[in-house]
């Protein structure tokens, strides 16, 4: 079984639907058994590499209303990763742009640790409130797992995997995808958004069987 999933790093649900795939898969017994690649997307690709600007005085920008309806906002975006086990840090999150992470996750790929890069992105952004639009922090996520400090600076300080990222993004307009997470299984059921465990189940069901 292959399931594509259109993602950013910097999307709350993305996580979100992650650890509910992942707990889908347990419970069909199909851990480790299914193919699962990470594709790319850009919810800001505008967003700055870095910025000092709290999380919920962008979204306030973004969405037009007060900062106030943002802050409830993220409280209830953190409740539902509290049900997966995840405790989001909204208070020192900040914007970032995603590109050179995507970037990463394909150098990731390419070395044979995908999945685990693309969990280290989210958990860096969303629980360490880390800069992951920043070439120090990918760095030390690439070292961390197992990439060459120096393979990872030569990728970075250049053009390499772009055109892959840029595939990937492109791919998503044309089958449709308006939003992230976005998962395609075995390139016929697509499923949009952070379902609750028992749809991923019910889906993948119907793949497995016609498989």
């Amino acid at each position: 079984m292959k399931i594509e999933v259109w993602s950013d790093y910097v999307c709350p649900f993305c996580y979100i639907g992650k650890r509910r795939l992942e707990q889908a898969l347990k419970e069909m017994d199909l851990d480790g058994k299914a193919e699962i690649v990470f594709k790319a997307f850009e919810l800001e690709p505008d967003a700055p590499a870095t910025s000092d600007e709290r999380m919920e005085e962008r979204l306030a920008k973004k969405y037009g209303m007060t900062v106030e309806e943002a802050e409830k906002m993220t409280g209830n975006v953190a409740l539902q990763a509290e049900s997966v086990d995840l405790k989001y840090d909204f208070e020192n999150m900040r914007p970032a742009n995603t590109f050179n992470a995507h970037r990463l996750a394909k150098l990731a790929e390419q070395e044979g640790v995908g999945e685990a890069v693309a969990e280290r992105l989210l958990k860096a952004y969303f629980v360490e409130a880390e800069k992951i639009g920043t070439d120090e922090v990918l760095l030390d996520i690439a070292e961390g797992q197992g990439i060459a400090r120096e393979r990872a600076a030569s990728m970075l300080q250049s053009n390499e995997f772009a055109g892959e990222v840029k595939k990937d993004i492109a791919e998503a307009g044309q089958i449709g995808v308006r939003g992230v997470p976005f998962f395609v299984i075995n390139r016929k059921y697509a499923l949009s958004g952070a379902h609750p465990v028992e749809k991923f189940v019910d889906t993948l069901q119907k793949a497995q069987e016609e498989s």
